[in-house]
């Protein structure tokens, strides 16, 4: 891409991810997500309506009634985005194509940060980690994070979600909220690495699939590659019982990832391609690790 295309896009998307920050998400991310950067200050009797996550159950086991902790708010949170950027976002069959909603999503996650008073950072991977931008505040350093979206190239086209989590929670030590944004096929276990990462940090899942992904159209003999091998072969998409084998691998894959994520304590949502992402983001603001 040539540096005037470049720019363009860049401005395309800076105008539309503004505006739905700025529009749309600003009270509800404020809502959803400074809550969660907390500063432990007091403990107080249990009322109604408290939260039993904040149950302090040593002072509670001593008084024999129950305790809860009191927090104040940071005046700021730090805010990492892990987008994926292996092989498989290239794809694009219904709607756009995956990269483009991931870079979408990302920048309207970091202008709505920015717009917060929020540092953001970003960690590029594939199977390996492709690139990090620390976390820091100011509209020079979102433009630069756009630019990286739009027109990064990583050197590798595998996925490693373990790999990138665990990186992810040995370099911030400072309790970040995090979204990791990918297409989650992955076919290696990550729950540990999740589960790790998520007890230090907010963690939160935005997957980004292409309803290609989820069931093959009937036409007939189809020569199929896969982006992060490169391997092809021959699939008769005429056949009922390739088709719903496809579908079956599809709906366990996807049970799978909901399940590793729900036992992580993770929320998440996923969104299409050719659906509307304004919707998903909203959900998931409303929902609690």
């Amino acid at each position: 891409m040539d540096a005037n295309e470049l720019l363009k896009k860049v401005r395309r998307i800076e105008i539309k991810t503004r505006g739905l920050s700025q529009n749309i998400f600003a009270g509800e991310y404020h809502s959803a997500f400074k809550g969660r950067g907390m500063t432990f200050s007091e403990v107080r009797e249990y009322q109604y309506g408290d939260d039993i996550r904040d149950i302090d159950w040593n002072v509670t086991a001593r008084h024999n009634r129950p305790f809860v902790k009191v927090f104040e708010e940071e005046r700021e949170l730090t805010v990492m985005l892990l987008v994926d950027v292996s092989g498989s976002r290239l794809f694009g069959a219904v709607g756009e194509e995956k990269r483009e909603m991931i870079a979408e999503i990302a920048a309207t996650l970091a202008f709505s940060a920015i717009q917060n008073n929020d540092k953001i950072g970003v960690i590029f991977f594939s199977d390996k980690i492709e690139k990090f931008i620390p976390p820091k505040k100011g509209r020079k350093h979102i433009l630069f994070i756009i630019r990286e979206l739009i027109d990064f190239t990583p050197e590798s086209k595998g996925t490693d979600i373990g790999m990138v989590l665990r990186y992810f929670a040995d370099a911030l030590k400072k309790r970040c909220t995090t979204f990791l944004i990918s297409d989650f096929i992955d076919e290696k276990d990550y729950r540990t690495a999740l589960s790790i990462a998520s007890n230090k940090h907010a963690v939160y899942g935005i997957q980004v699939y292409d309803k290609r992904d989820a069931a093959l159209p009937d036409v007939g003999l189809m020569r199929v590659a896969d982006l992060e091998t490169g391997r092809e072969q021959w699939i008769d998409t005429s056949s009922k019982k390739v088709r719903n084998e496809f579908s079956r691998w599809w709906y366990e894959r996807q049970q799978n990832m909901s399940e590793t994520l729900k036992r992580c304590r993770v929320a998440s949502t996923s969104v299409a391609t050719d659906e509307d992402y304004v919707t998903a983001l909203m959900g998931l603001f409303k929902k609690r690790v």
